[in-house]
């Protein structure tokens, strides 16, 4: 199965109502959409903002591995809060997940589409060299 085959086999409702991909790659470039804290259930996971930033890395992870990259190609990312406040908690769990690799990152404070996911990762990542 080609690499857009699986894409598309796995694309959700949302991803096809809105005309995105979780990923795409082009040569070396890698782009992450904002990826929320849904679990394999299709549902938001239960925890606080650190147990669902994990989450939206875990799903930032796979999305990578789909195209061939990991969480080492990773060079930006971007983390979207719902509230602000909980910035440590969100930066534990990313700090955890790039502890060697150190990626550029921003953190913003955000209206998201659903309050209840708290947070939403995206990234970009260079495959290559």
């Amino acid at each position: 199965m080609t690499e857009q085959a699986q894409q598309e086999e796995e694309m959700t409702e949302w991803m096809r109502r809105i005309g995105y991909r979780r990923v795409v790659r082009r040569g070396p470039l890698v782009t992450v959409s904002g990826c929320g804290p849904i679990g394999d259930d299709g549902k938001i996971v239960e925890g606080d903002t650190y147990v669902k930033a994990r989450r939206c890395l875990a799903v930032v992870e796979r999305a990578l591995e789909t195209v061939g990259a990991s969480l080492a190609d990773v060079v930006s990312t971007r983390i979207y809060l719902h509230d602000t406040d909980a910035w440590e908690l969100a930066g534990r769990a990313h700090g955890e997940a790039f502890a060697d690799i150190r990626p550029a990152t921003t953190m913003f404070g955000a209206s998201l589409l659903d309050p209840a996911f708290e947070v939403e990762i995206e990234a970009v990542a260079w495959v290559g060299e």
